[in-house]
């Protein structure tokens, strides 16, 4: 079992940043692709950013590609997701999820993972 909780989310004008961290904890967080994904109101939930195992390998969402980074540190069992140049639009809750996988193919679908946090709200105002 892994469990996972974000944090770092809150509100932020538009053309701001926020950081977002996910903390991993109950098994070796080595050997997990790591999943940021997020749901606006009404909406369904989304991809945004997949990172493998390693942290070598990352695939963004078109629509987060160039403001977001995601980001791990092994050691500390965190995933972060670094978001600039923040829309209106990008208002939603934040979820990270994990599944162990150490191949390289994008994660990029809710059904590929396995665990996800409850969650964090990213607030942006115009």
């Amino acid at each position: 079992q892994v469990r996972l909780v974000e944090s770092g989310g809150g509100l932020v004008q538009a053309g701001g940043s926020l950081r977002l961290s996910c903390a991993a904890s109950g098994r070796t967080f080595d050997g997990y692709a790591m999943g940021w994904f997020r749901q606006a109101p009404g909406e369904e939930r989304a991809f945004v950013a997949w990172i493998s195992w390693s942290g070598e390998h990352t695939y963004y969402a078109p629509t987060t590609k160039g403001r977001f980074t995601i980001s791990r540190d092994n050691a500390k069992n965190l995933v972060y997701l670094q978001m600039n140049s923040l829309k209106p639009e990008d208002t939603a809750v934040y979820f990270c999820a994990a599944r162990f996988s150490t191949l390289l193919n994008h994660l990029i679908t809710i059904r590929e993972y396995d665990y996800w946090g409850q969650g964090t709200q990213v607030t942006v105002s115009s």
